[in-house]
């Protein structure tokens, strides 16, 4: 929308409290009357919030808050009729609604009022709409890898804390990484003890050759295997009965979604490999293509924070303290942003301080210097790396370049 078209309108402004199947609206004209409406979750009832709205006469605020993705759609639909729309915070909405009504109650009417309220105070935020700014795609990849990941871990805590807890307790020592699928093709042929010690040894290591994946010494990870088999203190039941099948059925399930996890992988990498803001992300130490995707899918055009201090209070690396009178509390993290950002940087933040020579994990070092042993004093350094990669991230973006290393270049690294 172009302000500079409607900077002469007056201004019309509506609060809306979002719900699933219809919406609270309250309007306020600059005339200075209200109108009150119940809003249908549909065309038609959008239509006639516009038609209320009269943008013909008045630039129109819409302000709501994010309630899971209920206000996505009518948040772009107004957008794309000449709204500006924006985004109020549910802790300031809570703590307005405390001090207008001196009470903790709430219902749809009064929240579209103390929405208004804020509005009327400045209280308020552009809302960054994914469709309008091109990162719905991202967004949707990030979010369905998310979703695959949960599913995923849920399934592998079945396996290992019920499962194999019951048939085969010892073959969790063979289980090295979560991304090896050989162990679980692996029960899938052999899901019990009995199912091994049933065979010979050379016969059962014949049989398991193309099972175990690329090991440098099979035969004896099998011998082992077989070995441990006849020692098991696993139930003993039998291979044909449901338990078994429900146990091979769980273990086709984890194969499925971690071959559905990897592909998407892939799907990211490959749709996201020809932006400059991905590649110069994918330049720091720690941030692989799926970070590098979160990074981009929570906070859009990285741009659009003039400085790296907004960003930071965006993901919630802002420090934050009590003061009252005289007396001052301890600087601690604020956690008010994208936790999901935090949690990305988090993740960078400890890959890069494992890998070797970085300024991160120089960083780290220093911090930690004094007690590396302090399980506390690990844990802040670790937040600090995570916002300084937070603020690199911010800077390579913005400047358009690739994260240089000075450490690195200084040891020809």
């Amino acid at each position: 929308m172009n302000d500079s078209t409607q900077s002469n309108k007056p201004i019309a402004l509506v609060a809306l409290d979002i719900a699933k199947n219809r919406h609270d609206a309250l309007i306020l004209l600059p005339s200075g009357k209200r109108l009150s409406m119940t809003v249908a979750n549909s065309l038609e009832g959008y239509q006639l919030l516009l038609d209320r709205c009269q943008p013909e006469r008045f630039q129109v605020y819409v302000a709501f808050e994010p309630t899971a993705d209920y206000h996505r759609n009518i948040a772009y639909w107004l957008a794309t009729h000449g709204c500006q729309c924006f985004l109020v915070s549910s802790l300031s909405s809570a703590r307005a609604r405390e001090m207008l009504f001196n009470t903790w109650d709430k219902n749809d009417r009064k929240d579209a009022s103390v929405i208004l309220y804020l509005m009327r105070q400045g209280l308020m935020l552009p809302f960054y709409d994914p469709l309008l700014a091109d990162v719905m795609d991202i967004q949707e990849i990030s979010n369905t890898y998310h979703q695959i990941s949960m599913a995923r871990t849920r399934c592998m805590n079945s396996l290992f804390n019920h499962y194999i807890t019951l048939y085969f307790p010892e073959m969790e020592r063979y289980f090295y990484s979560s991304r090896s699928e050989w162990f679980c093709r692996f029960l899938l042929k052999f899901p019990t003890p009995a199912s091994i010690t049933r065979y010979r040894c050379e016969t059962f290591v014949k049989r398991a050759r193309d099972v175990v994946g690329r090991k440098v010494n099979k035969e004896q990870l099998l011998k082992e295997i077989y070995a441990v088999a006849g020692q098991s203190i696993g139930l003993p039941v039998v291979l044909d009965s449901a338990a078994v099948a429900t146990f091979k059925l769980q273990l086709t399930r984890f194969l499925e979604l971690t071959t559905t996890r990897v592909r998407l992988e892939q799907q990211a990498d490959a749709f996201l490999c020809s932006r400059s803001d991905y590649q110069h992300l994918r330049s720091i130490p720690g941030i692989g293509p799926i970070i590098a995707l979160i990074i981009l899918a929570e906070s859009g055009d990285l741009k659009r924070f003039g400085h790296y201090r907004q960003f930071l209070a965006f993901c919630g690396f802002n420090l934050s303290a009590q003061q009252s009178g005289t007396k001052y509390g301890h600087y601690h993290l604020s956690k008010r942003g994208n936790s999901r950002l935090r949690y990305a940087f988090w993740l960078a933040a400890t890959v890069a301080i494992k890998l070797r020579e970085n300024a991160f994990r120089q960083k780290y070092t220093r911090y930690v210097k004094q007690n590396p042993a302090d399980a506390d004093l690990c844990r802040k350094a670790r937040v600090a790396v995570a916002a300084k990669m937070a603020r690199i991230a911010h800077a390579v973006v913005k400047q358009d370049i690739n994260y240089i290393g000075f450490y690195e270049v200084s040891h020809g690294t």
